[in-house]
């Protein structure tokens, strides 16, 4: 299920309600975790995320964050464990064992089939079919797979150990394990796996390879050594071991958190480093003592914001301060940085700064700061700025019209510039010699000329026409097309009108606005980012969901009638020309409500 990439719909903070909600769900469906290990798992104060996404089939499934680690994912609503919370409490799920070479096609998306499951001394773990299980290799206990039992305990003995056993969901190093820490599993010693004898057993690697390569029931092959099997069905597998591989990772491991401490802070930790950083920069770079008393909320907008790093987002409910009143009160108290003073009832505003606080005097503006373009230079740090392509208008041979383009060598379907058309036309009619003897605006029509451009109620009425008229008529006959050049990239042609970006409001609830954005790819531009550009302008929360009918195509939506600002960023950051922009004059009007 995560053999390929997913796309992230949202990501958000549980709320408390939900919180509760899951600890009593997964309490339900994994019944032998304490009441301690339950308050370990889902916290009562650590921040916990709540990820939906859309797999690469499109089923939408639901993430449980915690510590930068999925511990379950949710999948029409039943909940799975993932990898990283087996590595904390192993024993939760009924286990099956398999070989080391087979973690590798069940990475790729395979599925665990019988022949290739270990059967240790104390016998396959009791399952009945549908059940949710673990899978580990003989070489270590921590699990490497989630998945749901195909059969029963009975029926995998009754059947001779042969077909399908478990299908796969979740796999260590799929992309839900990427979407972690990248950690690797734990040395978890199997005792079982000790005491496998060399009866013959080993020869169910081969038939686990080609259960998975063929989809189909084959006997068994005897007398193949371990070895020889890995070397045949995995070339280059034999130093697969957990052992050795986690050894490895925690040496490159431990070199990354030397080089990289803050990678060890927790995400609210993170967020609260961040939103100190921006608030001295702020005051040491952005605040004039003319400004003062300042609105805390044009404090935050107009000059925290812009102090964001380029490729972060500032966002204060993911602090452990949660409210900007809380972190400037902690400022003004612990800090004594800012006093910060209500001067009307419910809006506060900064009365006072101490610049020569020792703390705002040491600190060092970043130097790489852009401050125009963090806003949009979101996503990866290599990000490209965006260029606008340029847009030209062509038009497309029809069959009507191939007769007067045959001279030229083009054929229906050609695609052409309207110069390019014009320089056509005019030959045709050079030489053919259909410009009028007495008046030379006019053009004679000659038979191609009355079947192609003349409709039939015109054929006895129409006899000459102005040299605009044809070429009106000529273009308005063929196809119309457009061609997309992005800097550096071959044109794009393709046929039909370009679609505009549509921007319009719907309501959501009672009295709940939100505006919609379409038609974003078509230029080009990459919807999440669009999306995280207008949350820094709006300060408003927007989302991405799926265009109906429309293959890889996604929408934005936005909190609240910003088709304004929306708008501004579309023409003047992005420069994309308003004719291809439909929904502005649907802005708000100006002017104080009556």
């Amino acid at each position: 299920m995560f053999a390929k990439a997913f796309r992230v719909k949202s990501n958000t903070v549980i709320k408390g309600s939900d919180r509760r909600k899951l600890k009593a769900d997964v309490a339900t469906a994994f019944p032998s975790l304490s009441a301690e290990e339950l308050s370990e798992l889902i916290p009562n104060k650590e921040e916990l995320n709540v990820v939906k996404i859309y797999a690469h089939k499109g089923d939408a499934i639901t993430l449980y964050v915690l510590h930068k680690n999925p511990m379950f994912f949710e999948l029409e609503k039943r909940l799975y464990p993932t990898v990283y919370m087996l590595w904390r409490y192993p024993d939760v799920l009924p286990a099956f064992t398999t070989w080391p070479p087979v973690l590798q096609k069940l990475i790729g998306g395979a599925d665990l089939m019988l022949p290739g499951v270990v059967v240790p001394s104390s016998g396959l773990p009791e399952v009945k079919r549908g059940d949710c299980c673990a899978v580990k290799v003989t070489s270590s206990r921590a699990p490497i797979a989630v998945g749901i039992t195909a059969m029963s305990s009975a029926e995998m003995h009754s059947g001779g150990m042969k077909g399908r056993g478990v299908s796969v969901l979740h796999t260590y190093m799929d992309n839900l394990w990427a979407f972690g820490d990248k950690s690797v599993p734990p040395s978890f010693l199997d005792a079982d796996s000790e005491g496998i004898g060399m009866n013959g057993e080993d020869s169910d690697v081969e038939d686990e390879e080609e259960e998975v390569e063929k989809g189909v029931e084959e006997e068994q092959c005897p007398g193949v050594a371990a070895d020889q099997v890995t070397d045949q069905a995995c070339p280059g597998i034999e130093e697969l071991s957990l052992a050795e591989q986690e050894e490895e990772k925690e040496l490159q491991g431990n070199e990354e958190e030397d080089k990289n401490p803050d990678d060890q802070k927790t995400p609210q930790e993170m967020m609260d480093a961040l939103l100190l950083q921006c608030f001295l920069h702020a005051l040491k770079s952005k605040v004039k003592k003319s400004e003062l008393p300042l609105l805390t909320s044009t404090f935050l907008r107009n000059h925290m914001f812009s102090c964001c790093p380029s490729g972060k987002q500032l966002d204060i409910k993911k602090s452990s301060y949660k409210k900007l009143s809380k972190f400037l009160q902690t400022m003004q108290q612990q800090h004594n940085l800012v006093r910060v003073k209500e001067l009307s009832k419910g809006v506060e505003s900064i009365v006072e700064v101490d610049w020569k606080n020792r703390e705002l005097r040491s600190f060092r503006v970043p130097e790489s700061s852009d401050v125009e373009e963090a806003p949009v230079q979101v996503g990866e740090e290599g990000e490209k700025p965006y260029h606008p392509p340029e847009i030209t208008t062509t038009y497309s041979v029809s069959t009507r019209l191939e007769p007067l383009f045959l001279d030229a060598n083009k054929r229906k379907g050609t695609i052409l510039q309207p110069c390019e058309v014009r320089n056509i036309i005019t030959e045709y009619v050079k030489k053919n010699e259909l410009v009028h003897e007495t008046n030379k605006n006019y053009i004679v029509i000659n038979p191609t000329l009355c079947d192609c451009l003349l409709e039939k109620s015109e054929y006895h009425e129409i006899d000459v026409l102005k040299w605009d008229d044809l070429f009106s008529r000529t273009l308005g006959r063929m196809q119309e097309c457009y061609q997309l050049v992005f800097p550096g990239q071959a044109p794009i042609k393709k046929k039909g009108h370009i679609e505009p970006i549509d921007i319009s409001v719907a309501s959501r609830g009672s009295n709940k606005k939100v505006t919609l954005i379409k038609n974003l790819e078509v230029y080009g531009l990459d919807p999440t980012a669009v999306s995280i550009a207008l949350q820094h302008r709006v300060q408003a929360s927007s989302v991405l969901h799926p265009v109906p009918g429309a293959k890889d195509r996604v929408l934005v939506q936005v909190q609240g009638n910003q088709i304004q600002q929306v708008g501004n960023l579309l023409l003047d950051h992005y420069q994309i020309p308003r004719k291809y922009i439909q929904g502005l004059d649907k802005a708000p009007k100006g002017g104080k409500k009556k």
